[in-house]
């Protein structure tokens, strides 16, 4: 997974969450970065003084049967959710169908953006705010030629040879994948344990997002496109999709660090290359980005030759401040703009604002995005407003997670250009050559990227001398005010969701070394196996009182 939003014209859509080989669904309070709007549901809004208020939520797990998600339900208590998960193997080709939804949720912690639990907390409610400005869907059309990837497209660049790691709600098994290489990772969400879905899109958000980055109609040519062809920024680079989110969204920062050490492991692990990385995901924790675990997780991807795309965040101009982890000055942190015909680049009312110290990289086109449906996931069902009326295959979402997939493909395009460009070139390459907007730079940080400039731009040696993470902070304070609940235990403190207590030294040594997986169900000591979730494991003092306070993900 961030907020994005997919409502009516737009839809909000939330962080995923796992579900025990019991099926269990947890219903999560996590933002994957869906485009969550200001000062709804997990969003965070600042009060006077630059003080954030928190509003925490609990969300209730109920039994999910392989045909129809759990029904949730929230109150604004802190909530967490956990679940039984077992790695596959990384190998198998997209197969099976996603579920059809059939439940309802009252959750309204991801406001009018995409979604909710911190996938740029989404919540797949209607968008009714109109000041954002569009009132068309922005098509991957418009998106491809006004971030010039047109152009690189004319030149014979298309993202061939160049894998994109997607960690997010999975990807569905729709046509538009059918084309393009598609590489299913772990499924390291709470769905994990249930065969018919593992490694698919439950949820919504991830189809959305890697559509963004590579979806393509079946016999469509970039450079030949006919009328009602979808094609994605990057249409020849493999997806890599590691699944950490279940139906509702729900997941915990412990499995998207898990999620980004697995990434960093298997770059290269048979005929992979993962040279992306697309993470449209935070959290609300307000930790140093030098001790903060999944900060020190995406600085060490970025390290291991990784560019590392997230999203800032869509708490709004108030936030003053981008969602963790894009806090992390070596990443490349994505907010969104919208090209307006008389204004031009403007900045919808959720883009997030920096603080002077770290503000967004670059801007990328993030609001009504007609990027590709997932018919029976959660969101499709429970947000039929977000369909797109002339285009059954098509759905909105408006959220730095939609800029981010933007992004993420347009450094697809300068890697198959120039293999040999480290993270910190690409960087330099995208932020010198964006459009000025003329906003303020703790919102626009450097423009809207523009591949036109960059594809001509001489770069020479590039490296970035930030402080360097440690990554020896709290996991607890990693999470922000969201938690996943498995029955009346809630997952905080410094547990991983495995029940594993969380050791930061020797998950740094792991981490660096990139030896953090052993086989494929052992991280960093936790074993990601079903009978670790057995109703034995989870009782006892351990989950009981305060050991078991925190956090959990909140989505930009």
């Amino acid at each position: 997974m961030v907020r994005d939003e997919l409502v009516g014209d737009e839809l909000v859509v939330s962080a995923p969450s796992r579900s025990t080989r019991k099926r269990f669904a947890a219903v999560v309070v996590s933002a994957l970065i869906l485009g969550l709007a200001p000062g709804i549901g997990n969003s965070v809004s600042a009060a006077k003084g630059g003080k954030k208020q928190k509003n925490t939520t609990t969300t209730t797990i109920v039994p999910l049967t392989t045909a129809s998600p759990a029904t949730t339900t929230s109150t604004t208590t802190t909530t967490t959710t956990t679940t039984t998960t077992t790695v596959p193997s990384a190998t198998a080709p997209i197969a099976g169908a996603p579920v059809t939804a059939s439940s309802s949720s009252t959750n309204t912690k991801y406001g009018s953006l995409w979604g909710a639990n911190n996938w740029s907390r989404t919540t797949f409610e209607s968008l009714t705010n109109t000041s954002v400005g569009a009132k068309q869907p922005t098509s991957m059309t418009d998106v491809v030629a006004q971030v010039g990837a047109d152009d690189m497209w004319a030149a014979g660049y298309t993202g061939a040879g160049v894998d994109v790691a997607v960690i997010d709600t999975g990807v569905a098994s729709i046509s538009e994948f059918s084309t393009t290489n598609v590489f299913i990772g772990p499924d390291l969400s709470f769905e994990s344990g249930i065969d018919e879905v593992a490694g698919l899109d439950t949820y919504g958000h991830g189809t959305h997002i890697a559509g963004i980055i590579a979806g393509r109609t079946p016999g469509a040519d970039p450079l030949d496109r006919r009328p009602g062809d979808f094609i994605g920024v990057a249409p020849d680079a493999r997806i890599v999709s590691v699944k950490v989110a279940d139906n509702t969204g729900a997941v915990d920062v412990s499995q998207v660090i898990a999620a980004i050490d697995w990434v960093v492991q298997n770059r290269h692990t048979g005929d992979l290359d993962i040279r992306v990385l697309n993470l449209s995901y935070n959290t609300n924790g307000t930790q140093s980005a030098t001790l903060d675990p999944l900060s020190k997780a995406v600085e060490n991807a970025w390290k291991h030759g990784i560019v590392v795309v997230v999203s800032a965040g869509n708490e709004g101009i108030s936030s003053f401040g981008l969602a963790n982890p894009a806090t992390n000055p070596h990443v490349i942190a994505v907010s969104a703009a919208q090209l307006n015909p008389t204004f031009g680049w403007t900045n919808p009312i959720w883009a997030p604002s920096g603080n002077g110290k770290r503000n967004p990289d670059v801007l990328a086109p993030g609001v009504s995005i007609a990027s590709l449906r997932n018919p029976g996931s959660r969101v499709d069902v429970e947000h039929p407003e977000g369909r797109v009326a002339s285009d059954a295959r098509l759905f909105l979402g408006s959220g730095t997670s939609q800029s981010t997939a933007v992004v993420s493909g347009a450094a697809a395009l300068l890697l198959q250009q120039r293999p040999h460009l480290t993270p910190d070139q690409v960087k330099k390459i995208l932020t010198e050559t964006a459009t000025n907007t003329f906003q303020f730079e703790i919102i626009k940080g450097n423009g809207v990227i523009d591949l036109s400039a960059a594809m001509l731009r001489d770069v020479g040696p590039s490296v970035q001398t930030w402080k360097p993470a440690t990554g020896l902070g709290s996991l607890e304070s990693a999470r922000g005010t969201d938690h996943v609940t498995i029955g009346d235990h809630v997952l905080v403190g410094e547990y991983t969701v495995t029940g594993a207590r969380w050791e930061p030294v020797a998950w740094v040594a792991a981490s660096e070394s990139a030896t953090a997986w052993s086989g494929d169900d052992d991280w960093s000591g936790s074993t990601w196996s079903g009978s670790t979730w057995s109703g034995s494991t989870w009782s006892g003092s351990t989950w009981s009182g305060s050991t078991w306070s925190g956090s959990t993900w909140s989505g930009s």
